[in-house]
Parts: structure tokens; sequence; C-alpha cells
């Protein structure tokens, strides 16, 4: 790849988002952890993203989607091609009494949207610190309320630059997974089924549910939020907490004294620190109950 061509056409191609030749990564990622991107893209508009596509595309060129990098880990070796970061793209409002957001808008933010326009069912989101774009992708939930439930449609746009509508079975969802995780499709936009709802009722279940996270979960600290998927009638933070393994470190990731479910970024932690304390943690409790827990964070980038 000439990086040099592709920085000066991608200039041209997003005249108003940004563009960055060799960007450290850890800046964008909630981790603090990760390498360099050949090319790091931010697009105003739906018309510029698209343009990148389609770019990519033509010219055979690896294209990485990253969002506010909240549920992702980042190699040490960095992401070659382009990386597409969607955090420009943060419009929200309500369209024929259907409240919409694009995906590089945070799910906390559309949360507190909908108390402001007094609409109910998306309390839960309130504390998920990831984009519309990523709260798509996994499916993300939390306390009871996943993202299935109120999802109405998608606006988004395959890898060919196409751009559709997906609603209902088109979504493919599942625990922590849909149609975006598995396809060409990336999110543009999402239009959530919400409904009137008590303002006073809606801040205070929001207000529980933030009292709830700020308690338990160790904030203070640089991280991807829950590494692992919820194994089968089982809690992975039981299941670590229970394997003596809370205050295990490498280099500088630990596995969170608060929450067992985290893996915290304590003193400048490598990627490859990180998933090697991932992948001990994965062992060990293999080792004790004969459980495989399954990543719930992305790992992406090159060793």
């Amino acid at each position: 790849m000439n990086i040099s061509k592709i920085y000066e056409d991608l200039q041209q191609l997003v005249p108003t988002g940004m563009v960055k030749r060799g960007e450290v990564l850890e800046s964008h990622v909630f981790t603090r952890i990760g390498g360099r991107a050949d090319i790091l893209a931010a697009p105003a508009t739906y018309e510029e993203l698209q343009s990148i596509v389609t770019y990519a595309r033509v010219n055979e060129i690896p294209l990485t989607v990253l969002g506010n990098g909240s549920n992702v880990i980042i190699r040490d070796g960095g992401i070659r091609g382009i990386v597409l970061q969607t955090s420009d793209l943060t419009e929200m409002g309500l369209r024929d009494n259907v409240l919409y957001a694009q995906c590089g808008a945070k799910i906390i933010d559309v949360s507190r949207f909908a108390l402001e326009k007094q609409l109910a069912g998306l309390e839960f989101a309130c504390g998920i610190p990831g984009t519309v774009g990523g709260a798509l992708y996994m499916n993300a939930g939390a306390y009871g309320g996943e993202i299935k439930d109120v999802l109405e449609s998608a606006l988004a746009i395959s890898k060919a630059g196409r751009i559709v509508t997906l609603q209902g079975e088109e979504l493919e969802w599942g625990y922590r997974k849909s149609v975006f995780a598995s396809s060409e499709f990336i999110v543009l936009e999402a239009r959530f089924a919400l409904q009137p709802g008590d303002p006073a009722a809606i801040k205070a279940a929001m207000d529980d549910l933030t009292h709830q996270r700020e308690s338990k979960q160790p904030l203070e600290y640089p991280s991807c939020g829950s590494v692992f998927k919820r194994p089968p009638g089982r809690f992975a933070g039981q299941l670590i907490q229970e394997s003596g393994l809370q205050g295990t470190r490498i280099g500088g990731a630990e596995v969170s004294r608060k929450h067992a479910g985290f893996i915290v970024n304590t003193d400048h932690a490598t990627a490859k620190d990180y998933i090697g304390l991932i992948q001990h943690v994965q062992a060990t409790v293999k080792n004790k109950f004969g459980v495989e827990l399954e990543t719930e964070v992305e790992i992406i980038g090159e060793e």
C-alpha cells in the first residue's frame, strides 16, 4: 500500500472531516493501549463515510471501523490500512415520533435524550459507554435490557457502498451479537421504538442504575468494560473471583479487585499484557470449573 497516496486521496474525499496519518490509537480507546493506524479517517457526513467505504473497496485497502473504543483492545502493532472512526457522527432527534441517532452518538447520551423527550425504554443503556454503532454491533445490554428490545430499524451501509434499511429478522439478534458482527454492513443510524413515559420515573430508574454501576465497577481505571460474555447459567465475574484471580497482574494489566469481570490498566499496560492476562484467566477458569470463557471485548490489529 502507498500510504502517502491514500492519505492524500482521503484528504480530498473527506473535506469536512478529519484524516490523520500514523495516529497512535491508545488515545482513541478506553483501555489506553494500542499501536498506530496507517490512516485514521473520521468523516463528518454520511456522504464522506460512503466515499471512504467505496474508496477502500475499489482500491482493496483493509478497512476497520472504530467507534469510541469502549469495548475494543487494539494490539501493539496497530492497524493496517484505513481506520474509519465514527465519533463525529453524533446527531440525534425525533423524526415522525421515532427517536433516531447516528452511529457515533454515545448510547448514554441517547438515553438522556430519550429522558428529555419523556420516552421510556432506554433506561438500561444509561451506563453503557459505547456508541450507537457499537451498541447495535454487539446487541449491548445491561440490567435486563438489550438493544434488540428497543430497536425499530437501522440504516446501514455495506462494504460495497450500498445504503440499506434493516429491520426485524434481518438484524439477526443474538446474545452480544447482531448482523453487524457477522456481515459486511456498517451501522449508520439507529431508530428506536420507545414509549411515552413519566419523566420522574424514567429519571429515578436511570439514577438507580447509574448508582449501581458506579458502586460496583472499577471506573477509576482505564478498561474495556466486561471482558467476558456470560457463560450459560453462570456469571463470568463469579467464576473468576472463585478462581482466586482478583488482583492477578501481567505487566500493567490487572484483574480488578473491585469487579472480577473487569481487567484494568493500572500502570501503562500493553496489549500484550492485557491479552496475556485474558488468556491466563480463561485457562485458570477452564481448569477449575471446566467452563470456557468467551471474550466479549473485540481484539483487533497486528501483533
